[in-house]
């Protein structure tokens, strides 16, 4: 017997259809998009499921949901080809005939001319939805979703797998649909505040009484090189729920001290531009072991061409001391993964690139080329300005792989600069 069978219908629960989610090809980030979707709008969100492009476990995962939820969110299959089952399966499922909206088609057809092209045969079958079902159009591709009561307290809202698509047409049909019909419970807001340089342990304990609330909670989260501290409240507002917040984030930003670098979107290197961009001054990179990671994430934000002229992945020796300047001496005497080799990395290309700032990061991320005095895992860091150059030397784990220390090592060399540009010690406490 089904152990919800008898219960009321509560909440809303996300469907994602798909074998190549089973399979681990993409991702999953729609499941996560929308539980942060539909927090945001205060609507209770119990369960996430997926299933293949299978239209008889999509039935049974059917059953299961229209006894349990309110609001069933489903994404994926709504394609043109023999595998997009979504809207036959549950029209099926309900025993509704699918009928075919000429508007829909219309629509389907006039994209393809914008094109200039024919539309194929096969996206007629996007335009067959169950008889009284409401279409969510799509702006920007040709599979539309749609809002439906199969039965009564049961809602379905289907949405293509397309990222892009489930975003916009969330925003521009569901959102103002849901706040219409009440399904909320006022407001959930969240807030993601970003540390870096200091564990998940040592956060938490510091951070432990704010750990215990109820509204706001707090959880935290580890990443590469990075701890994230989520504050969720709940209230009739969102000038409410914000009022909740604000508390606990300064005080939890008093804690973190400078290892706390921004909230929510923010990364050390959208950080480290916006620093720059005010102070209308320029960095270039020096990289060996990160081979071009640093350069990558600076160049990944917006606007970074007003900041960023260029860098120099120096992994040779020769390279190092040709187009850096590095001393052939300090190279033969202290190695490429050395202070000196790293402060003259950072001068060099400072000084090459005419770049107000310079950053290097020298180092072995292995998973060979490692010494009994300098062990995979030793990455030295160097940030030089027209006052001089500081060096940082660290000791990563170097049973996390070479991809971790890449990625870590890229962090650090950001965190580095954000620093010298904010006046802070170049450790935190915790570190």
């Amino acid at each position: 017997m089904d152990p919800d069978q008898g219960r009321p219908r509560e909440g809303a629960e996300v469907l994602c259809i798909g074998s190549e989610l089973l399979l681990g090809n993409i991702l999953n980030g729609n499941a996560r998009w929308l539980a942060e979707a539909l927090a945001a709008l205060g609507i209770p969100h119990f369960r996430q499921t997926v299933v293949g492009d299978n239209s008889q476990r999509l039935q049974e995962a059917l059953r299961e949901a229209s006894g349990r939820c309110r609001l069933l969110v489903t994404t994926g299959g709504l394609g043109p080809t023999a595998d997009d089952l979504t809207t036959q399966a549950i029209a099926s499922f309900f025993g509704q005939p699918l009928e075919l909206r000429e508007e829909v088609l219309a629509a389907i057809a006039a994209r393809y001319r914008t094109r200039g092209q024919p539309m194929p045969a096969g996206n007629r079958k996007q335009a067959l939805l169950p008889k009284g079902a409401t279409v969510i159009p799509n702006p920007t591709g040709t599979a539309p979703g749609m809002i439906w009561e199969p039965q009564p307290g049961f809602v379905i809202l289907t949405f293509p797998g397309v990222p892009a698509e489930l975003h916009a047409m969330w925003r521009q049909t569901a959102v103002p649909w849901l706040q219409q019909e009440s399904y909320g419970r006022g407001v959930v807001m969240s807030r993601i505040l970003r540390f870096w340089g200091v564990s998940e342990s040592r956060l938490a304990e510091a951070a432990a009484t704010e750990l215990t609330q109820t509204n706001p909670t707090v959880a935290p989260y580890a990443g590469t090189g990075e701890v994230k501290l989520r504050i969720t409240a709940c209230a009739e507002t969102s000038q409410g729920a914000e009022a909740l917040i604000a508390p606990t984030q300064a005080r939890l930003m008093k804690l973190g001290g400078s290892s706390f670098y921004g909230w929510d979107d923010d990364s050390l290197a959208s950080v480290v531009l916006n620093l720059l961009m005010e102070r209308r001054q320029t960095v270039a990179v020096a990289e060996s072991c990160t081979g071009g990671g640093v350069a990558a994430a600076l160049t990944a934000v917006p606007g970074s061409s007003a900041v960023v002229p260029g860098g120099i992945v120096a992994y040779a020796n020769a390279v190092k001391h040709k187009l850096l300047g590095v001393a052939a001496t300090d190279l033969e005497r202290h190695g490429a993964v050395s202070t000196p080799v790293a402060k003259a990395m950072a001068i060099g290309v400072r000084h090459r690139l005419g770049a107000d700032w310079g950053v290097a990061v020298t180092g072995i991320a292995g998973p060979g080329g490692g010494s009994a005095g300098k062990p995979v895992g030793l990455v030295v860091f160097a940030v030089a300005s027209g006052q001089g150059a500081v060096t940082v030397t660290k000791r990563f784990n170097s049973s996390r792989g070479r991809r971790w220390i890449q990625s870590v090592s890229v962090g650090a060399s950001l965190d580095l600069l954000r620093r010298q540009l904010l006046g802070l010690e170049l450790e935190t406490p915790w570190s």
